[in-house]
């Protein structure tokens, strides 16, 4: 189970980040992960289904992205019209492993910085990168 502070803790451990204020962190300026509590219009489209617990906004790399995340485990994402169309995806952090909220996490920072920095870090961290591709995006 994920906590704000494993939130916190994933998103430090990355360069060029900021938590510009409580539980809203951002990559290179751009919005990489927030709390995001449901609001009326999600609740009339989610209905019955409605999360209610703490929700976690993330960025993903893109639209096929979220659509694995949504895929793999809907006990755990979701998502509302209101993201249609948007590389976003909800969590409900009381779902989501801790492991795997660092890799989602890594994930939509590496879609968010100039690739030149992600790829520095990938470099750093060759672990994490696909063999034989040199895109920040190929992370696998």
């Amino acid at each position: 189970m994920a906590t704000w502070d494993d939130v916190r803790e994933a998103v430090a451990a990355l360069p060029d980040t900021t938590e510009d204020r409580p539980r809203r962190w951002l990559a290179h300026g751009k919005g990489l992960a927030w709390e995001r509590p449901l609001r009326r219009a999600d609740h009339d489209a989610l209905g019955a289904d409605a999360w209610p617990g703490d929700v976690l906004a993330l960025r993903t790399p893109d639209l096929e992205g979220k659509e694995a995340l949504l895929g793999s485990a809907p006990d755990v994402y979701f998502t509302t019209p209101h993201f249609d169309g948007y590389p976003m995806v909800l969590a409900r952090i009381e779902r989501l492993d801790a492991a795997e909220l660092v890799e989602v996490v890594t994930d939509g920072w590496l879609a968010l910085v100039p690739k030149r920095a992600a790829r520095a870090w990938l470099d750093t961290h060759p672990e994490l990168d696909t063999p034989g591709d040199t895109s920040p995006e190929g992370r696998g």
